[in-house]
């Protein structure tokens, strides 16, 4: 194979890439107060901390076996002579001028030891670096301030143990984002045309997206075709699958705001499914409980054999998110007041908020002409689903515009109690580190005191995403028609949350 001579910014990118899949049966995971976990890091530390971020060629040269091979899905293969040539000769052949430091994403690690017949050989470690750079011209120092992200990706490392000393054998670098110079981002996000290009290549025939700041919704977007040859407008009707919860949820709030809803009022008073009227568990239901996922059903009784609803376990004892509960929650509200959850969200949202262009369902005023057709991943559109009564938990009809408006409304608090809305961004369960149920949006914990607010839908031909930083005042919704909308997620999340996006996608990595 013959291997060119890599610039800095080329051979950089030899230690990312897409990802591939690798299939990891039998291991079982070193807990980090091992023996073996400590020196698979210390060894980590002497590759990268010393070796990788200054430059010392040794610690690559003592580590790498005799047999290591690099592999890198866009770049091919290198062995062990060629990398290291690769290396004096791209990232350090001007380390006076050009830096490039790697950083673990803290608890992205993850270590499993192999065996041959119960003795240890070796082991593979995964996990998720970003690397940084700086650049300074010649007769300039670098400085520290000047550093910039400039890629993130998940690497898997097989290190051998041979006659008492580990070895690195094998690494590979996949699944790479990079992140160019601030910039240049402002120029992508910017530039209609990159967008639309960026677009294609991901094969996200439609975006929307809203930008809050300051607490008021500032930037509405919307690029790409509702079909070839029709743009998709400013006003396009996105469904936005589970994203209808937080407005089902606000409903539920507001009407408990007014004191005309309890929230730890047991909800089998105004409505008990048939299918759990014999279990006593029915009589443990509340609002509190739907809304923060803690019912025990499941997300859909059609999953279940029998196609019935019941108990996973005891109502408010863990985590288990759930479509039914909401829709156990939408029965209970219409039988009370004697008007369809629709009926009760245009007299306490929509119409307060001139949500002209958001409903439950499908009706004759619905405009068919700019609606966002779902796709697959190979382009194929689904047929539109036109459900014409509500669901609490899904198939939302709405806009970037409007959705964006009913979030402003949210974090402002707005038709709240301050002790609801307090209720509302306070963790009510723990779904994984630092992320929580609070009632109707999911919380993250950004550390500082920052929090985000969250909620994301994801159907056929659907994938959306909202996030809100009340401290800050910020906010971001993005609406795609397509199964795997969610890859572009993350260069958006960066670009527009910065380092509190950076934070959110750590949690979700980990």
């Amino acid at each position: 194979m013959n291997f060119k001579k890599y610039t800095p910014f080329q051979f950089k990118i030899l230690f990312i890439g897409f990802l591939i899949f690798l299939t990891q049966t039998g291991f079982s995971q070193e807990e980090k107060n091992s023996e073996l976990y400590k020196i698979i890091m210390s060894r980590d530390s002497l590759l990268f901390n010393i070796g990788f971020n200054t430059c010392d060629i040794s610690q690559f040269e003592n580590l790498f076996s005799d047999q290591f091979e690099f592999f890198h899905d866009r770049d091919g293969v290198s062995n062990k002579a060629e990398f290291l040539h690769n290396l004096k000769n791209g990232l350090c052949i001007s380390p006076a001028t050009y830096q490039s430091r790697r950083e673990l994403v803290e608890g992205s690690t993850e270590i499993y030891p192999l065996y041959k017949k119960g003795v240890l050989y070796g082991a593979i470690q995964t996990g998720i670096h970003r690397f940084y750079e700086t650049s300074a011209a010649k007769g300039e120092s670098l400085l520290k301030k000047n550093e910039r992200l400039g890629d993130t990706a998940r690497f898997t490392h097989v290190w051998i143990l041979k006659n008492g000393t580990w070895k690195l054998q094998r690494s590979l670098s996949y699944d790479h984002h990079a992140v160019n110079s601030q910039a240049e981002k402002m120029n992508f996000f910017t530039n209609k045309e990159e967008i639309e290009k960026w677009l294609q290549e991901n094969k996200v025939p439609t975006l929307g997206i809203g930008v809050i700041n300051n607490g008021k919704l500032q930037q509405v977007e919307v690029f790409g075709e509702l079909k070839k040859g029709v743009t998709a407008p400013y006003n396009t009707i996105w469904n936005v699958a589970s994203l209808t919860k937080p407005v089902t949820a606000i409903v539920a709030l507001k009407l408990v705001s007014q004191g005309k809803w309890g929230l730890d009022e047991p909800v089998y008073k105004y409505w008990t499914d048939p299918d759990i009227a014999n279990d006593p568990n029915n009589k443990l239901i509340t609002t509190r409980i739907i809304l923060s996922h803690q019912t025990g059903f499941p997300n859909w009784r059609y999953m279940n054999e029998s196609g019935k609803l019941d108990f996973k376990f005891k109502p408010g004892t863990k985590y288990q998110y759930s479509g039914e509960g909401l829709e156990y929650l939408r029965r209970a509200l219409e039988s009370k007041f004697h008007k369809t959850l629709n009926e009760l969200a245009t007299e306490l949202i929509f119409e307060p908020l001139k949500m002209t262009d958001t409903k439950y369902f499908w009706d004759a005023k619905t405009d068919e002409s700019r609606f966002a057709i779902g796709y697959d991943k190979k382009g194929n559109a689904y047929e539109t689903n036109k459900n014409k009564t509500a669901n609490a938990a899904d198939d939302l009809l709405t806009t970037i515009k409007d959705y964006g408006t009913f979030l402003c409304s949210v974090m402002n608090g707005d038709g709240l109690s301050k002790k609801v809305f307090e209720e509302m961004k306070s963790p009510q369960v723990d779904t994984k580190k630092n992320k929580h149920f609070g009632l109707g949006f999911e919380i993250y914990d950004l550390d500082n005191g920052e929090y985000a607010l969250s909620h994301g839908g994801a159907d056929k031909g659907a994938q959306t995403l909202v996030f809100l930083l009340p401290k800050t005042k910020q906010g971001i919704l993005i609406f795609t028609n397509v199964d795997d909308g969610y890859k572009i997620y993350e260069k958006l999340l960066l670009h527009y949350l910065g380092e509190n996006g950076k934070k959110i996608i750590d949690i979700e990595t980990k």
